[in-house]
């Protein structure tokens, strides 16, 4: 084991003097591989022991290439350890042929040297650096991750603004030894450690240790570092980075490269130990060199016997406040002199006797206050009354006897307060230049030397190691670069070309996973450059131009690359590129983006160009084996379609089995031309999507016709027509529908003349209402044209060979489009209201409503701009597709024993008004509605200009349906039958909603009566906000709420009378921060089975049973909301919270009296307290809720199966993809399809009901269907063998 430092001269101190500038070469182990005797020559100086000439080799040194070669020594080592530490030569040109050139409008030459040429790195690892994505060859490699260079290093030792000091103190010569007279061995150790170095600015201390060991020093028991440590192997064999004389074959690597681990070493295993007193202070972190054998440790700063606050406190005031006949610095060393001399006395002279602090010979010293009170009672010293009959207060001295514990704590304590104040006096005299005036310093016992060039040099951050201020201007305060020179390792005033190379080579190195981040970190510097018109060194230019042929990409690079692939808010997908998103989705993405690309002939392969990059460095980010497989053997040169067919020399309409054949024919005759020809059959596969071409170009082997692939049962797909995701999944759910189906599939194929020779008078008009409204001629017509698009579509599904369907323009456009967003276009267009063409307007024949606040725990505003239930749609009050957005004003209030309808809904509700009525209430009459004004041009994406959420498509969908199948013959049908429609029939059941006092103290004549009414509903919606709640939570609040009403608060259930043969329930997860004002996507798990039972919400429900559960609920409402003060909240959760604070009062020394060990006792109790309260009210919450079930747990009348299911997958509620699940009914309810646009795959139960926390992809609809019903048929397929049978 080595020394101390790279030199063996001694410093007084115990350290060691900064290294000479002229060395000698150091006797150590090289290996090179061996050569042949007759390559090998030398000169006189050749050793003949050792190995002799055949384990030796010649190496040219790089100065000049005719120096004569010396034969060197060597011993035995195993070569298969052995480390390639010579500049790496890697031809980069080996990479590849790719079409990721580097495109830069930097001016300037960049040159042709590489800058992994002239920088000195070795232990680079080529193949690994490539695949810095690849987690198995991180984990295989086991680099030791992010690491820096020395003049970082020296500042993480300590505060590089610091100076820090040896101190060694000396006995005083006395003329007569007092009794406890400190000895010259406890004088030497007062000082902490021998290699403890004092701060003045901190009046602490830092233990500093340096070593060139093969051996590291004792580590921690169970030290476990977050990254690995350097190859021990390779560092003991590696010459020194920089320090000890001159490198035989020249310098090997730049600079060292130091890597932390925090308290990583055990001190008090050291010789001589390193032990404190309290805590974790014997700990050092440990300070690897990854390139070579050189060790550092260091311990946090050791506070000294007086806290820093008191000593700058007390500096402070007597430079503000000197005594007269001094100036500030004699004042300064007058006040703190008269204590060490007061603390010398004591140990040195054994002076006992009181001092008195109020007389004027101290004053004049020193002064009495508070602050000199509490630096004398931190030192020992007690202040009291020692003559009562004036009260005068004396400084009772310690005990200082070694011989009892107190006063042997005591000692040890003015001993180290005397070193650290006699060393701080003797730095202030030094390094302060104000003037003194007459006054004389005291010489101290103490010599104190400063050792800032010592450790610099040491661990090569010496000025003549790195010099200093050789940053350019353009660089020197460019903003936002702080960052990155964090990142990198280095300090911007270090700056040097090649040591900015060094570093970022370097931490790609050491920390591939990251190589992205610092490529980032390195390009923004060099950019900064051009930016200010400076021109980058040529090294940095080197660098970048190598770096981007090695498929290198800035953050802003890849976030361009994934836009390039379609994803984002508003790119064509609409959907954000996060964990959920999966490969083949990406992958589908960027074949169809290639296909569409060849449209554009004059952009198209630039195009093609983009989103090859883009793939790449989406494949490499993701880590994706699948996404890279692909790009590999997908990607092309740019080659055309054209120019593909020519090669292969075959016409464009040639079928595929004869491509596949002339293919291997033309490779058989001219193997040459291989790769062009292969490169040929990717583009033909590609521009014809041929699933059969892939294959065979994967595997070598014709699979045959794969047209059929997809068997015969499974469900189609459907394409996407832009950014209408939600849209298919709601027609591919219709679809599933039986009775839906068989009632639209009559218009199938039907013409336009066709759908207008419906005759009808404006008296049918009149007499038939949908979704409670009247509806115009155009809206008929443009209802039947959905409705024969929708069943060309059913038709395609049943009877397409493809995998996929795609949906008409018109009918997305019908879906998406509401009729009153065509006619406002069309006002705007024309100036004229266009729906005018009947007296049957949309007039509503219902009093007007007026908005009201909720009183909820978590009343939610939704923005106008959700696609997760934007505007809540109440069906009980009629699907108002049409409605305007921003209600008329308000009529006058009505009187207090009439309710306007839609005054109250459910907390879940989005505070959208759902309708009460009061009893003997009689409507009044309607006012005209005022002229519609135009809405504002929404910014959305929407390929139609509009965007709606998915509840607005799905009213806008079923009121299209519903008024294309009206029944004009039926002239009483909307008076004597509410579910005359397949519509009704299917979707709408009927509910109760009560409005009641919500206690017996209300106002009378708010309690005289009870509002009630009956209405339809469509769907119930249930809010989603918190955690830990199931679906018949989330029901049980829409169910029974607290609703305001006029200024009072009313208690709002809900009771449903008639129940529809598909339940569609809405899970609202938009919801409304109040303090950022701004809406958000609740990712809350709502947990949800195949069967739900709606007994207990049902009118006809047990009144015992109900009366029962309200109470229970009550308790378990109570319990949940005590859980959730103390896990939720600004300052929550409270139980971490408070034991956050009692270890930082316990860990800090914090100067506060009332910051005691009964504080941190007090705060750790309240913790307990708070931990056991809350594991309480969950127990209790969980109980309450099993008594809740059962309670209800016999009631199974009104059971319903889960048939459907939803799912938003993004963190927005502005934004995502959407997909949905349909279970195989009848035949297999065990089975569940996956529809995901133009994909449909076959899923397990359990990825259905899997629990979502953590992920953005959540359900936010449910369909159940009455069990018994069968209205699911998931699967309609024309099966052509059945039909053959029955003919037969």
């Amino acid at each position: 084991m080595s020394n101390n430092s790279p030199t063996s001269s001694r410093h007084p101190s115990g350290a060691r003097s900064p290294p000479p500038t002229s060395h000698q070469s150091p006797n150590r182990d090289v290996l090179s591989a061996p050569i042949a005797p007759s390559s090998f020559y030398g000169g006189n100086n050749a050793s003949t022991s050792g190995l002799g000439s055949s384990h030796t080799a010649y190496i040219p040194p790089e100065a000049s290439p005719f120096r004569e070669p010396e034969l060197v020594s060597e011993e035995p080592v195993n070569p298969g350890t052995q480390q390639d530490t010579v500049t790496s030569t890697t031809d980069w040109n080996d990479v590849g042929d790719t079409p990721w050139q580097f495109d830069s409008a930097w001016a300037g030459n960049w040159g042709d040297a590489s800058a992994t040429k002239i920088v000195d790195i070795d232990g680079r690892n080529e193949e690994e650096e490539l695949n810095w994505f690849d987690a198995e060859m991180r984990q295989q490699c086991a680099r030791p991750g992010p690491g820096v260079l020395p003049p970082v290093l020296a500042h993480l030792l300590h505060d590089s603004a610091h100076t820090l000091y040896s101190v060694v103190p000396s006995k005083p010569e006395l003329q007569h030894d007092a009794e406890h007279r400190p000895t010259t061995e406890e004088v030497r150790t007062a000082v902490p450690h021998a290699n403890a170095y004092y701060c003045k600015e901190d009046n602490g201390w830092i233990f500093l240790l340096w070593r060139f060991s093969s051996v590291l020093p004792p580590l921690v028991n169970g030290f476990s570092p977050a990254h690995p440590l350097p190859d021990l192997e390779r560092r003991k064999k590696s010459q020194p980075c920089v320090g000890e004389g001159e490198q035989p074959f020249g310098q090997v690597n730049m600079t060292h490269h130091w890597h932390h681990y925090p308290q990583a070493v055990d001190g008090k295993a050291l010789n001589p130990p390193f032990s404190q007193s309290h805590g974790d202070c014997d700990l050092l972190d440990l300070y690897l060199c990854c390139q070579c054998s050189l060790y550092c440790l260091a311990s946090a700063v050791i506070p000294g016997v007086l806290p820093r606050n008191l000593v700058e406190n007390l500096t402070r005031e007597k430079r503000t406040h000197p005594s007269p006949d001094k100036t500030p610095k004699a004042s300064i060393l007058a006040t703190w002199e008269t204590i060490l001399t007061i603390i010398q006395n004591r140990l040195f002279r054994n002076e006992t006797r009181l001092l008195p602090v109020t007389r004027p010979r101290f004053n004049s010293k020193i002064g009495w206050s508070d602050l000199v009170r509490r630096v004398f009672e931190t030192l020992g010293f007690k202040s009291d009354v020692f003559s009562e009959s004036n009260n005068e207060l004396a400084l009772h001295p310690p005990e200082i006897n070694p011989a009892t514990p107190e006063g042997k704590l005591n000692r040890a304590r003015l001993l180290r307060a005397w070193v650290e104040i006699a060393a701080w006096l003797t730095i202030f005299e030094k390094t302060n230049k104000d003037p003194l005036g007459n006054y004389i310093p005291t010489v101290q016992e103490v010599k104190t030397d400063n050792v800032r060039e010592l450790i610099q040099s040491a661990i090569g951050a010496h000025v003549n190691q790195i010099p200093r201020g050789l940053v350019p201007t353009s660089l020197e305060n460019a903003p936002g670069l702080d960052e990155a020179w964090c990142s990198l390792g280095l300090t911007p005033t270090s700056y040097l070309p090649k040591l900015l190379c060094f570093a970022y080579l370097a931490q790609c190195r050491c920390d591939p996973a990251n190589t992205k981040t610092y490529f980032t970190h390195l390009f923004n510097i060099v950019n900064t450059m051009i930016n200010s018109h400076e021109t980058p060194p040529q090294e940095l230019q080197s660098l970048i131009m190598d770096e981007r042929a090695r498929f290198r990409y800035t953050a802003d690079d890849l976030r361009e690359h994934i836009s390039v692939l379609g994803f984002g808010r508003d790119s064509e997908l609409g959907v954000e590129l996060d964990d959920d998103v999966d490969d083949e989705f990406i992958l589908q993405a960027w074949r169809n983006a290639r296909r569409r690309a060849w449209r554009d002939t004059s952009k198209g392969a630039e195009r093609r160009k983009d989103l090859d990059e883009a793939l790449r460095a989406v494949a490499d980010e993701r880590g994706s084996k699948v996404l890279r497989k692909a790009w590999e053997e997908e990607r092309g040169s740019g080659m055309t379609p054209d120019a593909a067919y020519s090669t292969l020399e075959v016409p464009k309409d040639v079928d595929e089995s004869m491509l596949i054949t002339v293919y291997m024919m033309r490779i058989e005759d001219t193997p040459s031309q291989a790769d062009r020809m292969r490169e040929a059959m990717n583009v033909i596969a590609e521009v014809t999507d041929s699933e059969r071409l892939r294959q065979f170009l994967s595997s070598g082997r014709d699979p045959g016709d794969l047209s059929n692939s997809t068997a015969p049962d499974m469900p189609r797909g459907l394409n996407q027509l832009g950014n209408t995701c939600y849209l298919n999944s709601l027609l591919q759910y219709f679809y599933t529908i039986k009775d839906l189906r068989e009632a639209v599939a009559p218009l199938a194929h039907a013409d336009t003349k066709s759908l207008d020779d419906s005759k009808f008078t404006d008296d049918d008009l009149k007499r038939h209402r949908v979704g409670g409204r009247l509806v115009t001629r155009r809206e008929i017509l443009r209802s039947k044209k959905f409705v024969s698009q929708l069943a060309e579509l059913f038709f395609n599904l049943e009877y397409c060979e493809e995998p996929a369907v795609t949906p008409s323009l018109d009918l997305a456009k019908l879906a998406l489009v509401t009729s009153q967003d065509e006619e406002e276009d069309d006002q705007r267009t024309t100036g004229t209201d266009s729906s005018n063409d009947t007296d049957a307007t949309l007039v509503e024949d219902v009093p007007m409503r007026t908005p009201h606040e909720r009183s909820s725990p978590s009343p939610i505003e939704t923005p106008a701009d959700s696609v997760l239930g934007k505007r809540h749609r109440e069906m009980g009050s009629g699907m108002d597709v049409d409605e305007p957005l921003e209600p008329p004003s308000a009529p006058t209030s009505p009187p207090h024993d009439a309710v306007p309808a839609n005054q109250v809904a459910s907390s879940s509700k989005l505070k959208e008004p759902e309708d009460v009525e009061m009893q003997d209430a009689t409507p009044a009459k309607a006012p005209p509605l005022p002229p519609r004004k135009p809405r504002p041009t929404d910014d959305s994406v929407m390929m139609f200009g509009r965007q709606h959420d998915v509840s607005e498509c799905m009213d806008n969908c079923m009121f299209q349906i519903e008024t294309a199948l009206l029944d004009f013959q039926q002239e009483k049908a909307a008076i004597e039958d509410d579910k005359t429609s397949v519509v009704k029939r299917l979707f709408y059941g009927k509910k109760r909603q009560r409005l009641t006092p919500l206690t017996a103290s209300d106002d009378t004549r708010h309690k005289s009566s009870i509002h009630e009414k009956e209405d339809l509903f469509s769907h119930l919606h249930v809010n989603v906000s918190e955690e830990g709640y199931d679906l018949y939570d989330s029901l049980g609040r829409y169910f029974d709420d607290i609703v305001e009403l006029d200024g009072q608060k009313k208690r709002m259930e809900v009771s449903l009378v008639d129940l529809p043969p598909l339940l569609q329930i809405q899970l609202q997860r938009v919801q409304f921060n109040r303090e950022t004002q701004q809406a958000y996507k609740s990712q809350a798990y709502v947990k949800f089975g195949e069967t739900v039972y709606m007994d207990r919400f049902l009118e006809s429900a047990d009144p015992e049973k109900k009366a029962r559960a309200k109470g229970v609920q009550a308790e378990l409402n109570a319990a949940r909301d005590r859980v959730q003060r103390l896990t939720e909240g600004k300052h929550a959760p409270f139980a971490p919270a408070l034991g956050g604070v009692a270890d930082f009062l316990s860990t800090y020394a914090v100067d506060a009296p009332e910051a005691d060990e009964s504080l941190v006792a007090a705060v750790r109790d309240e913790r307990e307290r708070v931990a056991a309260q809350l594991e309480q009210e969950r127990g209790r919450a969980a109980q309450l809720k099993d008594a809740l079930e059962d309670v209800w747990r016999g009631d199974r009348g009104a059971a319903y199966e889960l048939t459907s299911v939803f799912v938003h997958r993004g963190s927005s509620p502005s934004w995502g993809h959407y997909f949905f699940y349909s279970r195989h009914l009848p035949e297999r309810p065990d089975v569940w399809f996956k529809y995901n646009d133009s994909s449909v795959t076959v899923v397990s139960k359990d990825e259905v009901l899997a629990d979502t926390t953590g992920s953005t992809a959540n359900p936010y609809m449910l369909v159940f269907a009455r069990k018994g019903c069968e209205t699911i048929q998931t699967v309609k397929r024309f099966d052509p063998q059945a039909l053959q049978e029955m003919q037969e």
